[in-house]
């Protein structure tokens, strides 16, 4: 292995640019790696939960990384600057935990739909942009540690109802987090997708023309209970959780994204995705400082090809949607919701953290988590929505004072 290397470094020393490559290749590729195996089962749950059949699942998995990887493609490409897209992990949550609102799929398809031109007017129209600005942060954090609570939670009741299936996932976890921590999410991911296929539940999986992708088109339906209780949460958590960060991380390494034309974009392929059962397409928060920072390479000006490469690799893993969206309904009840519950107990965390940092608004986004929490559905609208909700009202009339 020292040889290889030492003829690899010898081959790069010859020829300067392959050099130059690699290293942003490289980035790209663990970019894609782990932005997608950290988070595909929290997509295929939360469109299951709001009405998705395993087929259209698995098309709203290659919906949106079809979609995403184009984009961020397109965005390198263009602007020179290493933005990468993502689908909305939060966002995905969120619909884990609205799955109790009876709305048919087709009212879902149409609240993503919803939120795509939420997005999309944010970039046309700054008001709007300026107006998701004005929440309070505390408040939208604790909204989604709120939408992050019960699938955390499934960790612990798959240790006690499955353990022996359950235990492998979160010890290759734990041991991930303690030596490789970027890989404890895609290892536990990998753990648990090699316990489905070594268990009984394998024989369940389809031959192999069922594991070919494939779109599958979903005509909308809009609904004012879809609406309020799927697009305005799901575009409220996509924009404070995924793309204020994203352009965060990307200010904070000297980029200037721009603002319109990436949320023009974002919304454009949301809505694309949108249409095959895709929920949400945003600038990637997570991973973003991958493609973005100094392991694509020294040269700033040119780790925009870190990001298109990783759009490509993003494409490539498109292509095993089917296979892997397969493998999760096969899975045993509870053992994919645990490795997804593992993905976001970093998310968790850090929204818990923020928002109650402040001890003077800590009363309102202890409202807000709370109701969130709760599951709570009062007229087809789901938790998230109330939550906010009862946090403004909280903050107004017992906080107002120190906002």
């Amino acid at each position: 292995m020292a040889l290889s290397r030492a003829r690899g470094a010898h081959a790069a020393d010859r020829d300067p640019g392959r050099g130059r490559l690699v290293q942003p290749l490289g980035a790209g590729l663990v970019t894609a790696l782990v932005g997608f195996s950290s988070s595909f089962a929290v997509v295929l749950a939360g469109l299951r939960a709001v009405g998705a059949t395993p087929g259209q699942a698995a098309s709203g998995l290659l919906a949106l990384t079809l979609s995403f990887g184009v984009i961020t493609i397109l965005l390198a490409v263009t602007t020179r600057q290493p933005i990468t897209l993502a689908w909305s992990t939060p966002g995905a949550a969120l619909l884990a935990a609205a799955g109790g609102l009876g709305l048919g799929w087709d009212e879902a398809v149409g609240g993503f739909l919803a939120c795509a031109g939420l997005i999309a007017l944010t970039g046309a129209v700054p008001a709007l942009g300026r107006l998701v600005g004005s929440i309070p942060v505390p408040l939208a954090q604790a909204m989604l540690a709120g939408v992050l609570f019960e699938l955390c939670l499934a960790p612990v009741h798959a240790l006690a109802d499955v353990p022996l299936l359950a235990a492998p996932v979160v010890l290759a976890w734990l041991a991930m987090m303690r030596w490789a921590p970027r890989w404890a999410v895609p290892v536990a991911m990998a753990v648990t997708l090699a316990v489905v296929l070594a268990g009984p539940a394998a024989g369940a999986l389809p031959d192999a023309g069922g594991l070919v992708p494939r779109l599958e088109f979903t005509a909308p339906a809009f609904s004012a209970a879809s609406f309020a209780g799927i697009a305005v949460p799901l575009f409220i958590v996509t924009m404070a959780s995924q793309n204020v960060p994203g352009v965060a991380v990307l200010t904070g390494l000297g980029y200037r994204p721009p603002w319109s034309a990436t949320m023009l974009a974002t919304g454009t392929g949301s809505a694309a995705a949108a249409l095959f059962g895709g929920h949400a397409v945003n600038l990637a928060a997570i991973s973003a400082a991958l493609a973005a920072g100094e392991e694509a390479g020294p040269e700033r000006n040119r780790r925009w090809i870190a990001a298109a490469s990783a759009g490509g690799f993003y494409l490539l893993l498109g292509l095993g949607s089917a296979a892997v969206a397969a493998v999760a309904t096969a899975a045993p009840p509870g053992l994919l919701a645990a490795a997804a519950g593992l993905a976001l107990l970093g998310t968790l965390g850090s929204a818990a953290s923020s928002a109650l940092a402040d001890p003077r608004h800590r009363l309102g986004a202890l409202t807000t988590f709370l109701v969130t929490a709760s599951g709570l559905a009062v007229a087809g609208i789901g938790a998230a929505f109330w939550g906010l909700l009862a946090g403004l009202a909280v903050r107004l009339l017992l906080e107002r004072r120190d906002a």
